[in-house]
């Protein structure tokens, strides 16, 4: 026997009268799941906050090159003020990075990794300071969010230019090579036999001398339109001894592939900055004049879904979060900025190498929990 009266049965709640927005009021969290969770994202911001003070003021370091100290000695060997100095081990002994040894704070091995080890794969210390570039210009996002215009990479500053190389650094100087030896046998041979490689979209340049320093006989272009990118990629060159064999060019792909001299490249790269362009048609045209008929053209960008979901995963919300912060506002910081932001598609980028004139773009069989790897045919 039913207990359902029939003012409630689901024909009666059909018929019953409405009112204005009950079809739209969504289902979804609770108002305490919400407070928590925007409680948890004010936690987070703030240890991020001072991940980046920990790394600026070299106090991670300081703690794992001489071990556990005292507020007094962190300050000495940092040149900072012992007050703060305490405040801040004492802020990261409450969220479980370094441990109390009597008057002393010591870095615990995970954390000395992560926020201490640049040339770990897990080193993340450089999103604190990803955080604070866009957090230093948020009025002028803001703006830009009212009026369709953007922020540029150069006004986001050295935090942000300095962040993206650092976090991108160990997968492309100990990663990269090791996925084209695996995956990429073609393009593995071809790099072996001396190719000639254009890396656009370069930054730091750190894709450009991981691979030169794992293809011994390869020459490497890397071109940015970011001259302090390009500046500090030479620094890097000439401190790994690779300067004989890759050359920096602060130029925009499109007019270097204009100029007719620098035609016939073995290999294209396009490494996480197809979804950064303001023009990614143009660039990826370039690309395909710039490389041989018989040429590899490699991307490889974000590993975001394949398709829009809400709620998504943790990848797509922080791929949007940068997208909000970063990318989105630099690439419509240039006129006619097509705006693509950091969420970008697999069929994004197909229909942008469609409209670039190549006549297939293959996804590659690359697994790696960050990006996903595509080959430019035709």
């Amino acid at each position: 026997m039913s207990t359902t009266t029939p003012a409630t049965t689901p024909a009666a709640a059909a018929d019953a009268p409405r009112r204005p927005g009950d079809l739209l009021e969504p289902a979804g969290p609770s108002t305490a799941e919400v407070a928590d969770r925007v409680f948890a994202a004010s936690l987070g911001a703030q240890e991020l906050a001072a991940v980046h003070a920990g790394d600026r003021l070299g106090w991670y370091r300081a703690l794992a090159q001489h071990g556990p100290c005292t507020p007094d000695e962190l300050a000495a060997l940092t040149a900072s003020h012992p007050r703060y100095a305490r405040e801040w081990l004492e802020h990261q002994a409450a969220a479980g990075y370094v441990v109390v040894a009597g008057d002393a704070f010591a870095l615990t091995p995970g954390a000395a990794e992560v926020l201490a080890d640049p040339g770990s794969t897990a080193y993340l210390a450089p999103l604190g300071r990803m955080h604070a570039a866009s957090v230093r210009v948020s009025d002028d996002l803001h703006a830009a969010y009212r009026t369709g215009g953007g922020v540029s990479w150069e006004r986001l500053g050295a935090d942000a230019r300095e962040a993206q190389a650092a976090l991108n650094r160990p997968f492309f100087l100990h990663g990269l090579a090791g996925v084209v030896a695996a995956s990429l046998p073609d393009l593995h041979r071809r790099l072996r036999a001396g190719a000639r490689v254009v890396d656009v979209g370069c930054g730091e340049g750190w894709s450009s001398i991981g691979l030169a320093l794992a293809y011994e006989d390869a020459e490497v272009t890397g071109v940015d339109l970011d001259p302090a990118s390009v500046a500090a990629a030479r620094r890097h060159a000439a401190a790994r001894g690779v300067e004989d064999r890759v050359r920096f060019v602060a130029a925009d792909a499109a007019a270097l592939a204009g100029q007719g001299a620098a035609d016939g490249y073995d290999v294209g790269l396009a490494l996480e900055c197809v979804h950064d362009l303001a023009d990614p048609v143009a660039v990826l045209a370039a690309v395909r004049t710039l490389v041989a008929d018989d040429g590899w053209v490699l991307v490889a960008d974000e590993r975001v879904a394949e398709e829009f979901t809400a709620p998504a995963g943790p990848l797509d919300r922080w791929y949007y979060g940068f997208s909000l912060g970063v990318c989105l506002p630099d690439g419509l910081s240039h006129p006619g900025g097509v705006g693509t932001g950091t969420v970008m598609r697999p069929a994004t980028l197909a229909g942008y190498a469609r409209d670039a004139g190549f006549a297939a773009t293959e996804v590659l069989p690359v697994e790696h929990d960050l990006f996903r790897f595509y080959r430019l045919r035709g």
